[in-house]
């Protein structure tokens, strides 16, 4: 009985694996377009799906990786890479993804990546830039296990929105980066408040922050 059970298990996870795969490739490709504010009616579509497709298919107009020192690394589709295997080589080792939204008033974003730790597990997420790669165009951001109604604030709209507009160069061309300051302390062009009793995880997201931007910064003053 144990091993027909074994049998039926195996069999069944290796039915269901293409559709798990592929709900993970719709997750992803949401939360890229997500955080340039487009594929925002997935939840009303007939097909989430098919919608998220041809709205990433639109916009997503080019993805390509670099290294930490900006050269460009031929061969390598950006969509694969797995970040949590990059962050754990060394800085100058890293393949790193970046994606490009292009806008229908031609304008474009480029977005990057992100992935760290919160309070009881990792947190990840993406960041768009404006083409003068110094502005947040947009952000999202998610979790696995964090507290609901404290760190889980993390993946709503009134967290994410305080991050559009804000710089993460300075005046002189500084990388700043973006702090996630507790209440009480004056909001600037590079900070926004953190989640009121997620503290831990507000620091774990501002830290994410500074770790996975901060590997771009020869390719973005590349591009400036």
């Amino acid at each position: 009985m144990v091993i027909i059970v074994a049998a039926v298990l195996s069999l069944a996870a290796t039915g269901l694996k293409p559709f798990q795969d592929k709900n993970e490739e719709i997750a992803k490709k949401l939360d890229i377009l997500r955080s340039v504010e487009k594929g925002l009616d997935a939840a009303d579509a007939d097909s989430k799906n098919d919608y998220v497709e041809a709205e990433y298919d639109k916009y997503i107009t080019e993805s390509f990786v670099v290294k930490s020192n900006g050269d460009l690394v031929d061969g390598m589709d950006a969509f694969t890479i797995d970040l949590k295997k990059e962050n754990a080589k060394d800085v100058d080792e890293r393949t790193l993804p970046v994606y490009v939204c292009s806008q229908e008033n031609g304008d474009k974003n480029f977005i990057f990546p992100v992935l760290g730790g919160g309070l009881w597990g990792p947190i990840w997420g993406y960041v768009a830039l404006d083409a003068d790669f110094i502005s947040i165009a947009g952000a999202v951001f998610d979790h696995k296990a964090e507290t609901p109604g404290l760190g889980a604030e993390i993946n709503t709209p009134p967290f994410q929105d305080q991050f559009k507009g804000k710089k993460i160069f300075d005046d002189s061309g500084a990388f700043t980066s973006i702090m996630v300051n507790k209440a009480g302390i004056p909001e600037t062009i590079h900070s926004v408040d953190a989640i009121s009793g997620g503290t831990i995880t507000s620091k774990g997201l501002e830290q994410m922050l500074f770790d996975c931007l901060s590997v771009y910064q020869t390719f973005i003053n590349a591009q400036k």
